[in-house]
């Protein structure tokens, strides 16, 4: 019986931990609001400029849309992976994380949790102002939202494998990059597919149960390879 309520104490003490580091990581993304904007400010000059690059004309433009819109968030999530780990890397809060009682995989959680609020959600929440801005049908719309909602999940947890394996490096950004960005690309390509098919009259749902899936297996597994690359990047 005492064991059953220290584990119950363990667990409660450990999810408290975990909830106040996601709040601490949160705080400190909105004193630094250049780390929000950044992703919102590329997303926007990308999609204002893709019409003079290919033209005006607006069955141009709803052709390309799903795609265009997809390879933004990519590179906009790509953009934000650098600084995960980097200011408490600096400062050593990081190694402070790593020799505390508390399990690392839902800590790393925190910090994934966090990037995502900060930019996979935000670019899923504005993405259909930037739909219409390219004509894009309103009918696609949920797709692309749902698509966002779970694609930029599992690309926030594949760049904090990134991040993790980088953040000793004073220029990791460039070695992110071609670590994650083939891992990215089936996210890409069944998000992209989902609103595709959604304009076509198609049902997404396929598309949005595997991306789905991809979600659950990134969850379980990269919080693993994220503790094992901090602990390298510690060590070195």
């Amino acid at each position: 019986m005492n064991q059953a309520s220290s584990r119950i104490e363990s667990t409660l003490s450990s999810a408290q931990f975990c909830r106040r580091l996601l709040r601490r990581q949160l705080v400190l993304a909105i004193r630094r609001p250049v780390e929000i904007g950044n992703p919102l400010l590329f997303f926007t000059m990308v999609v204002a400029l893709f019409p003079l690059g290919l033209g005006p004309a607006p069955a141009q433009l709803a052709e390309f849309a799903p795609g265009v819109l997809w390879i933004i968030a990519l590179l906009s999530n790509l953009l934000t992976s650098d600084a995960i780990f980097r200011g408490d890397f600096e400062d050593g809060s990081l190694e402070q994380l790593l020799l505390s009682p508390q399990p690392l995989y839902l800590s790393v959680l925190a910090y994934i949790g966090a990037h995502w609020l900060v930019t996979g959600l935000l670019l899923a929440l504005v993405s259909p102002i930037f739909a219409v801005m390219l004509n894009l049908s309103t009918a696609s719309i949920p797709a692309l939202v749902g698509s966002l909602l779970l694609g930029t999940g599992v690309l926030s947890l594949l760049g904090c494998v990134g991040a993790a394996l980088t953040v000793g490096l004073r220029r990791g950004g460039m070695l992110i990059s071609l670590l994650i960005l083939p891992l990215y690309m089936p996210v890409l390509i069944f998000g992209s597919a989902a609103v595709n098919a959604a304009v076509l009259g198609n049902p997404a749902g396929p598309y949005l149960a595997i991306l789905a899936g991809m979600l659950c297996f990134a969850v379980a597994l990269a919080p693993f390879a994220v503790a094992a690359g901090l602990r390298i990047s510690i060590d070195a």
